[in-house]
C-alpha cells in the first residue's frame, strides 16, 4: 500500500510556506520551503519555479524515505477544511 503524500501551499503572513502533507490533513506536516509572498504574487515565472522546486525537494525526500520515486503527480485545489488566505 503506497502513502498519499502531498504538497501543500499555504499563505502564511508574508510568507508562501510549501510543506510536505499527508492527503487528507495539514496534522504532522512539514516545512520544506518558504518564499516572500510579494515575489510569487507579482511574478507569475517566479510563482511556477518556486512550485517546481517544492515538488522536486518533495520527490527527493520520499525517494530517500522510501528508495523509490513518486510515480504521479495530481495538481489540484485545497481541501475546504484548509482554504481561507492567510493564516
Amino acid at each position: 500500500m503506497k502513502m498519499r503524500i502531498r504538497l501543500a501551499l499555504r499563505e502564511e503572513g508574508n510568507f508562501w510556506n510549501a510543506y510536505m502533507a499527508l492527503t487528507d490533513t495539514m496534522d504532522g506536516a512539514k516545512l520544506i520551503g518558504s518564499i516572500v509572498i510579494g515575489a510569487v504574487n507579482k511574478d507569475p515565472e517566479i510563482k511556477n519555479d518556486f512550485m517546481d522546486l517544492m515538488k522536486r525537494v518533495l520527490a527527493l525526500a520520499i525517494k530517500e524515505t522510501t528508495g523509490e520515486s513518486p510515480d504521479t503527480w495530481h495538481t489540484g485545489p485545497a481541501p475546504e477544511s484548509e482554504r481561507g488566505g492567510n493564516a
